[in-house]
């Protein structure tokens, strides 16, 4: 399956101002690139990159007075496959976990497993470890928490998600790993592209989505609470512990956004 995927991003300011853009797609998708990616701005501003703990690709740039559009289309080369259904997956003692993945234990900005455990355990203490674990956290955000892009707020947290019982894609990812970490299941956020692939298109404009992934039987496997269905042609731009890690675009100064275009379909051949 080839998917053409990509965007167009504009920023205004009055000033020049610093921005960190996570807005490549992840390395371990660079294989599958049919066209090249490269990120275009206008008016043509130096920009350079640098990787991050997490793998993620980071750009540097600064706005300049006035402001820029940042755009890029390219092919990517997808299998065509459902996210992995693996019922028997076993959720490791956290003695037996690896180094790497007790970070995705701990509490972080977005995810306050200090203020959620006691809710963590109370709901899901009695469900069978592993993959029925988070099958059945996956369940609950799905169905507590309320889809509305008018219930979007950068400083919501997944404790906020959960008693307003409304949010965003972030949000239900955020509540779900929270549940995960509280539960002793390493959880770590992602976020790309999602396309109406295989499924009746959104009666919204595309935007790019956030899931997460989960550790278990030593491996991580996809799960996405806001969707809560196992979906075809995710994109994986960044991850990290939660939005902070995974922000698109993060300014260092007053800037707006005042156009976002996104697209991601699948085509038959490369143009």
């Amino acid at each position: 399956m080839l998917i053409r995927t990509g965007y167009d991003i504009s920023f205004s300011a009055d000033r020049p101002v610093p921005m960190l853009a996570l807005l490549s797609i992840h390395p371990t998708r660079n294989k599958d690139l049919r066209t090249a990616h490269r990120i275009a701005a206008t008016p043509d501003v130096p920009m350079y990159d640098y990787v991050d703990g997490f793998g993620n690709v980071c750009t540097r740039l600064t706005i300049p007075a006035g402001g820029v559009t940042l755009s890029t289309s390219f092919v990517v080369e997808d299998p065509g496959t459902h996210d992995e259904h693996a019922p028997d997956a076993e959720q490791w003692p956290v003695e037996a976990l690896p180094d790497e993945a007790l970070v995705y234990l701990l509490g972080s900005r977005y995810c306050e497993t200090d203020r959620m455990s006691e809710t963590a355990w109370s709901l899901f203490g009695n469900v069978a470890p592993g993959w029925p674990r988070v099958q059945a956290i996956v369940d609950y955000t799905h169905n507590h928490v309320e889809f509305g892009y008018h219930h979007a707020r950068s400083t919501k947290t997944a404790w906020d998600a959960h008693q307003e019982q409304q949010g965003v894609c972030r949000d239900f990812a955020h509540l779900a790993i929270t549940l995960c970490r509280c539960m002793n299941i390493p959880a770590r956020y992602c976020t790309g592209y999602l396309g109406d692939i295989g499924v009746p298109p959104a009666d919204a404009p595309m935007d790019f989505s956030a899931w997460f992934d989960v550790f278990l039987g030593g491996r991580w496997y996809t799960f996405d609470a806001r969707h809560n269905r196992r979906r075809v042609g995710r994109i994986l731009m960044a991850r990290g512990r939660d939005a902070t890690d995974a922000a698109l675009t993060t300014t260092f100064g007053p800037a707006q956004l005042t156009r976002f275009n996104v697209h991601t379909d699948e085509v038959a051949a490369i143009d």
